[in-house]
C-alpha cells in the first residue's frame, strides 16, 4: 500500500526548460556550451554544492570567475527565478494527492540557492510533507544515505514510498533499499504507477 509519493523538481514539478533557460543566460558571455553545462552541472564545485560542503558565496564566485561575470548573490537568485516555471498539472496533481492522505515527498539533488530563490517565488515547499534536500542531508543520489533519510522522514516502510527518478543509477539505489523506485518516462507514466 502507497502512502508516500515522491516528486522530482527539474523536469517535473518545474517545466523542463527551466534549468537550460538558466544556463542559456552565460552564452552572452561564452558560446562553450559545455563548459557552461560542466560549471553549472558537473563540476566538482556544483556536486559540493549540492552536499552543502562548498558555501553558496564561493560557489557562485566560481561561477563568476568560469564566467567573467561579477553577478551578486541576489541577482544570480532573480536570473533563476526569472528562468523557472512551474508544471501546473504536476503542482495539481501534487496537491489532490495530499488531499487524499497521502504523504507528498521530494528527494533531490539540489543547491541551497535554487531551493530558497523559487521557494521564495513559487512557495513550493509548502506542497511537500518531506523535503529531502542533498544540501541537508550532505549526500547525492544516488548515495543511499539520500534515500535513507527519505525513509526515516517519511516514517513509511520503503515499500510504502513510491520513487521515479530519470536515472537508472538513482533508481537501483532507491531499490537496494526496498523502495517502490521506478525510471520516470513522463508524468501519465508516474501516474499510472501510483
Amino acid at each position: 500500500m502507497v502512502k508516500a509519493v515522491t516528486f522530482d523538481l527539474d523536469g517535473v514539478y518545474f517545466t523542463a526548460d527551466s534549468f537550460k533557460k538558466f544556463k542559456d543566460i552565460f552564452l552572452e558571455y561564452t558560446p562553450d556550451r559545455d563548459l557552461i553545462d560542466y560549471v553549472l552541472a558537473k563540476s566538482e564545485e556544483m556536486l559540493n554544492f549540492k552536499k552543502g560542503i562548498m558555501s553558496e558565496a564561493d560557489y557562485w564566485n566560481y561561477v563568476n570567475k568560469n564566467f567573467g561575470t561579477n553577478y551578486s548573490l541576489d541577482q544570480f537568485k532573480k536570473l533563476l527565478t526569472d528562468s523557472y516555471s512551474v508544471n501546473q498539472n504536476v503542482v495539481d496533481t501534487v496537491r489532490e494527492i495530499r488531499k487524499l492522505g497521502l504523504k507528498t515527498c521530494i528527494c533531490t539533488n539540489n543547491f541551497s540557492t535554487r531551493i530558497n530563490a523559487l521557494d521564495q517565488k513559487f512557495s513550493f515547499l509548502s506542497d511537500f510533507d518531506i523535503q529531502i534536500l542533498s544540501y541537508q542531508i550532505g549526500a547525492i543520489k544516488p548515495d543511499p544515505k539520500i534515500f535513507q533519510a527519505l525513509i526515516d522522514q517519511s516514517g513509511c516502510l520503503p515499500a510504502e514510498i513510491i520513487f521515479a527518478d530519470d536515472k537508472e543509477a538513482n533508481v537501483l539505489s532507491a531499490q537496494t533499499l526496498g523502495i517502490n523506485a521506478f525510471v520516470y518516462q513522463d508524468f501519465d507514466h508516474f501516474i499510472d504507477r501510483i
